[in-house]
């Protein structure tokens, strides 16, 4: 596969092409399972993404379902690429979800914050201000790898085709001198600096703008180039738990909403100008 190719995209086509060609062979959950012997649970994780499933347990689902001899090349290859690792794979004790192998194929991302500046653009050092903040308990070692992944994560941004990244920003998370007024001016040098790039839009929902569409926290739209094949996924993130939408109608709604932010942050423009006027405050 190619470096931005991820095991995690390659696992989800799988798992929907698996629930559709028993769907197209009007099987349920329950008359799968009893054809191969097994437990419904052991479909159900299958189908969800909660467990990998082995060559084995491949030949017995296509013999049910009737697969053509194209359908089980190229399931039987997206079930090899699945069980590749990702450079994520070695930061699995700080990375205890699947976000970044679905985030590492993304043609575009969009996402909305409203307490901190977004991981991919965020300095060590403000990073490190926020985990301490965080994880009071963390030891030195947690912070180095939390740190390192983070910093790994920014590859994709550099990339020969590099995804459009789309922020819009609440000024709270412009305003909030994280790390203190030095490590802040720094990381809203940082964001100033991506403004500059083709491929990133950054803008600033005011608090003059009153209440907002998405008044109840952050979350990340994710496209890919081949929508047929990988559909959007919406991120909402909090402190204690990600929940992961794919359904059409919530994908929808995120949408929607994140057209809403747009239409009432600052434009690009005047948003890089906003962040250099809180800055030179800062400095102040």
């Amino acid at each position: 596969m190619s470096s931005s190719s991820s095991p995690t995209i390659r696992a989800r086509r799988l798992r929907r092409e698996l629930r559709r060609l028993r769907d197209q062979r009007g099987l349920t959950v329950d008359e799968a399972a009893r054809a191969v012997g097994w437990h419904r649970a052991k479909v159900i994780r299958i189908e969800q993404g909660h467990s990998g499933i082995a060559a084995d347990g491949l030949r017995k689902l296509l013999d049910l379902y009737g697969a053509s001899s194209e359908e089980r090349d190229a399931l039987a290859s997206l079930a090899r690429q699945a069980r590749q690792k990702g450079w994520w794979s070695v930061y699995g004790d700080v990375l205890p979800d699947d976000y970044v192998g679905f985030e590492a194929e993304a043609s575009s991302i969009s996402t909305f914050q409203s307490l901190y500046i977004p991981g991919l653009l965020q300095t060590e050092q403000y990073a490190r201000a926020l985990m301490h903040a965080g994880r009071a308990t963390a030891d030195a070692d947690e912070v180095d790898r939390v740190i390192a992944a983070r910093q790994a994560r920014k590859v994709l941004l550099t990339r020969d085709v590099p995804p459009t990244l789309w922020i819009v920003l609440d000024e709270a998370a412009v305003r909030r001198a994280v790390g203190g007024v030095k490590v802040m001016r720094a990381q809203l040098a940082r964001v100033i600096e991506a403004c500059q790039l083709p491929t990133v839009e950054v803008q600033v929902l005011p608090f003059a703008a009153g209440a907002h569409a998405s008044m109840g926290g952050a979350f990340t739209i994710l496209d890919y180039a081949e929508p047929l094949l990988d559909p959007t996924i919406v991120y909402v993130d909090n402190d204690t738990n990600t929940l992961l939408l794919e359904e059409e109608r919530e994908v929808m709604r995120y949408r929607l909403v994140f057209d809403h932010l747009r239409a009432k942050a600052l434009d690009p423009d005047q948003s890089a100008e906003f962040l250099v006027r809180v800055s030179a405050e800062l400095q102040d």
